[in-house]
């Protein structure tokens, strides 16, 4: 599907704010595959369908995921708040014709992971620095970003866990990892 028909689709099962969100994402994501050699016309159909589940009603929510078996660690049945990933990377490629790869960058987007490719990480850090976020320090995340691929998700995983901490909310291990496997490399080029 192309990308103004993903477009579409996005634009009738979101909210305003989560559909200018997710133009923003596609937009972000498609300087990032400029600047780091990607497709960018992928990256921006897997910004805009990103969030796609996002707002599904938890009745909803729950029949799509018994519909098509979709499973959830322990910690994602808790935070029905990290569903969306799941089911999102499971509509793109029912609905979309996503690849497996594009749908993996949707299922990595919030809590990251550590077999993360180079879209993967694109989406992950626009999913973070489009210009609608507010929470972020939105000029020094977007400037490492573009600057380095792993320092963007690395500054943006830490931030990840601070805001979670805050909220004293649980921690995904996969974030956990993600952070000590780039903690890890850094050390290691020293």
């Amino acid at each position: 599907m192309d990308f103004e028909k993903i477009k579409e689709q996005a634009k009738k099962v979101l909210s305003e704010k989560r559909f200018l969100h997710s133009c923003g994402v596609a937009k972000r994501a498609a300087e990032l595959a400029g600047i780091y050699e990607q497709d960018i016309e992928t990256a921006r159909k897997i910004g805009i369908a990103h969030d796609i589940a996002k707002e599904m009603s938890k009745q909803e929510a729950i029949k799509y995921i018994k519909n098509n078996n979709i499973i959830f660690d322990d910690i994602e049945k808790k935070q029905q708040e990290l569903w969306h990933s799941k089911i999102g990377a499971d509509i793109s490629i029912k609905k979309f014709g996503f690849t497996n790869n594009m749908a993996q960058a949707i299922l990595y987007h919030t809590i990251g992971n550590t077999n993360m490719n180079t879209m993967d990480k694109i989406i992950y850090i626009a999913d973070k620095t489009d210009e609608t976020r507010t929470k972020i320090n939105l000029e020094e995340a977007v400037k490492i970003s573009n600057n380095n691929l792993d320092e963007g998700v690395l500054y943006i995983a830490k931030y990840m866990i601070q805001y979670s901490l805050k909220k004293n909310s649980l921690i995904h291990p996969d974030t956990i990892n993600l952070l000590n496997k780039l903690i890890w490399q850094k050390m290691n080029k020293k």
